[in-house]
């Protein structure tokens, strides 16, 4: 019985330690569904990055680390942090958001983006957006980038955090480490956004 209750103990260490990286239920399934799409695609194009993705899950609270920066390689989370939404995407019931890739909706759009070159702009260095989907198809049209703002924290919370016109806007640290990333690769790094 001794032996049998070390076991499981044992077993329930390598399990925790192996998902050690994941955030668990249904949010692990998606995040891997998701990777396994990004590699598909990588896969089948030599211009597109195949050691590093970034992942919003829009299903976690704004105020959660739901941007994923992935090591497609060695498969884990190496870095995560704050992202907001487009306040076009708030429907007023909490925890349920809606998506669009419709002009001056300010919505979020889903779907998988290539990160193209950066421009400095209103919210400073920011990097354009191309969708590769139907549903974000119009994100540059749109002129969705991947930008910094002030007024996103760094720190989780338990509140809700601040909106973006459509954009994936993150925190000015947290920007700081991802442009290093984008900004080393020869490749365009793809973000999916899913929900």
């Amino acid at each position: 019985m001794r032996k049998i209750f070390f076991g499981l103990i044992f077993i329930g260490f390598v399990f925790s330690s192996f998902n050690k990286n994941y955030r668990g239920g249904s949010t692990d399934i998606k995040l891997n569904n998701q990777i396994e799409e990004v590699k598909g695609l990588i896969n089948s194009n030599s211009k597109y990055n195949k050691e590093i993705a970034f992942f919003i899950d829009m299903e976690i609270q704004s105020g959660k680390n739901r941007f994923f920066v992935y090591d497609l390689k060695n498969d884990k989370i190496i870095d995560e942090g704050l992202v907001a939404h487009g306040s076009g995407s708030e429907t007023g019931i909490p925890g349920k958001l809606k998506f669009s890739n419709i002009n001056n909706s300010r919505c979020t759009s889903l779907g998988k983006y290539s990160i193209g070159n950066h421009y400095y702009g209103q919210y400073g260095k920011s990097y354009r957006l191309y969708g590769l989907d139907k549903t974000n198809s119009n994100a540059f049209g749109r002129s969705i980038v991947l930008h910094e703002f002030w007024a996103v924290p760094y720190e989780e919370q338990d509140r809700n955090i601040c909106n973006s016109y459509g954009c994936p806007m993150v925190n000015e640290k947290y920007f700081e480490r991802i442009e290093k990333i984008i900004d080393n690769s020869k490749t365009n790094i793809i973000l999916s956004i899913y929900y």
